[in-house]
C-alpha cells in the first residue's frame, strides 16, 4: 500500500479527506469510488498519524479529571465522596501525591474507573 511521507503530502490527504466525507455516508456501496479512495486514504492517514503523532496512554490523573467532567462532579464533591480533604485530594490531581490503596479503590468504585487503571497495570 503507498504511504505518506510527508508532511504536505499528509495535509494533501486530509483535505482530500474533507473533500470526500460528505460524498460517503453509511448508503454508500463498497465499490463507490469515493467509498474507495476514503478508505485508503484514512489508512494512509491513519499509519501517518501513528508514527507522527502518536497518542500516548492516558494518566490517571487525566481519567480521573475527564471522569469528573463526565459526571459534573467537582474537586470539593470528590474530596466529599472520599471523605477526604479538599488539599489531599488537590494533591492527588495535581501529581503530588498518589492515591493510597484505599483511595484508589474509591476512586474505582465511585468514578467507575477499571481497577487496573487506577493500578497501573
Amino acid at each position: 500500500m503507498a504511504q505518506i511521507k510527508s508532511e504536505a503530502a499528509y495535509k494533501a490527504a486530509m483535505n482530500r479527506i474533507e473533500e470526500l466525507l460528505p460524498l460517503v455516508n453509511d448508503n454508500t456501496p463498497v465499490d463507490d469510488p469515493n467509498y474507495l479512495e476514503l478508505d485508503m486514504l484514512s489508512d494512509m492517514v491513519e499509519e501517518y498519524e501513528d508514527i507522527h503523532y502518536p497518542i500516548g496512554k492516558p494518566t490517571l490523573i487525566d481519567i480521573i479529571k475527564l471522569r469528573l467532567y463526565e459526571m459534573g462532579i467537582t474537586q470539593s464533591k470528590l474530596a466529599e465522596m472520599l471523605g477526604l480533604s479538599n488539599a489531599r485530594v488537590s494533591e492527588i490531581l495535581n501529581g503530588k501525591s498518589e492515591p493510597s490503596l484505599k483511595i484508589g479503590r474509591e476512586l474505582s468504585r465511585k468514578l467507575n474507573i477499571d481497577p487496573e487503571i487506577v493500578l497501573g497495570v
